[in-house]
């Protein structure tokens, strides 16, 4: 592990200090929120930052609330093992809690926040399948004022983002939803704990209360494109259909045309594919199921028929 190199670092205490700091200071900057993407960069990934603006002294970019109307708004600083434990995510959306809950280690859970991890735009990250499939949207500050975008449009490519010099991501905001969805999110990698995710899929759906016609349905994938992504060609199989487990499958298929997976030392692009149509009907048939709170590897291994 490398010892880092000397640097520049800053606390602001308001949002409008943090972008001035960014654009006086110039290019080489990083914004820091619970470090466990940007120590590691330092230490082993080569990455010198000529300086670095700590983001925790700035009040209001934590905590999780419910908004006017049933919304719910997530600070960009909530520790991941904060959503995982929260009563109103867990009660209302408790598939998201699980994805918070499959990052890293507890301890990495303890400082790693919601909004790093967007920032980060790693396509693999855990959450935000489950954020897109909720539609999640993205509040950020800058010299311009604040603007508010659809998660999806946040993701430019690996590790890039639309923010833009002195922008800081402050919320992800969960418009209300129809209070009969249940979700999914299904994990798929070798091992069962502290692995990055082969593939990520995240489902919801209403369904009609007689029938099982799916009224509205998402599909978020992770891990299989150069950004986290939903499967608007697979929702449209379902769209108004009732939801059978042949049907699911079909879905899955399609779910995994539409994705573009890259081979790399951890699985081929095939692979990811494969694992995209079989985990996309699962998690489609468990959300419909009620999946309980059983661990994603059961989860993962279900079998219906």
């Amino acid at each position: 592990m490398k010892r880092t190199e000397p640097l520049e670092f800053h606390q602001p205490t308001s949002l409008a200090e943090a972008t001035r700091i960014m654009l006086d200071r110039g290019p080489g900057g990083h914004f820091l929120a619970g470090g466990t993407d940007l120590v590691i960069a330092m230490k082993e990934k080569g990455l010198v930052p000529k300086y670095v603006v700590d983001l925790k002294k700035i009040p209001s970019l934590s905590g999780i609330r419910e908004e006017a109307g049933g919304g719910i708004a997530v600070g960009a600083l909530t520790t991941l093992r904060e959503v995982e434990t929260s009563p109103l995510i867990a009660g209302r959306y408790p598939f998201l809690a699980r994805s918070a809950a499959e990052v890293g280690s507890i301890q990495i859970r303890n400082r790693a926040t919601i909004g790093g991890n967007m920032a980060n735009a790693t396509p693999s990250a855990d959450v935000a399948p489950a954020l897109l499939a909720l539609d999640a949207r993205a509040r950020l500050s800058g010299a311009g004022g604040e603007r508010v975008m659809e998660l999806r449009d946040f993701f430019r490519g690996p590790g890039q983002t639309v923010a833009q010099t002195g922008e800081v991501l402050t919320e992800l905001s969960i418009p209300p939803q129809d209070p009969r969805l249940v979700g999914e999110y299904i994990k798929f990698s070798p091992r069962d704990m502290m692995d990055l995710a082969y593939i990520g899929v995240a489902v919801t759906l209403t369904l009609a209360e007689a029938g099982r016609r799916c009224e509205s349905v998402a599909i978020a994938l992770g891990a299989v494109s150069p950004t986290p992504m939903r499967a608007p060609q697979a929702e449209g199989l379902l769209r108004g259909q009732v939801l059978t487990e042949e049907l699911a499958h079909r879905a899955g298929r399609q779910a995994s045309e539409e994705c573009s997976p890259i081979s790399d030392v951890r699985s081929s692009a095939e692979y990811r594919r494969a694992m995209v149509r079989v985990n996309t009907a699962r998690a489609l048939l468990n959300a419909a199921a009620g999946s309980g709170p059983a661990p994603w590897t059961r989860r993962r291994d279900r079998r219906y028929g």
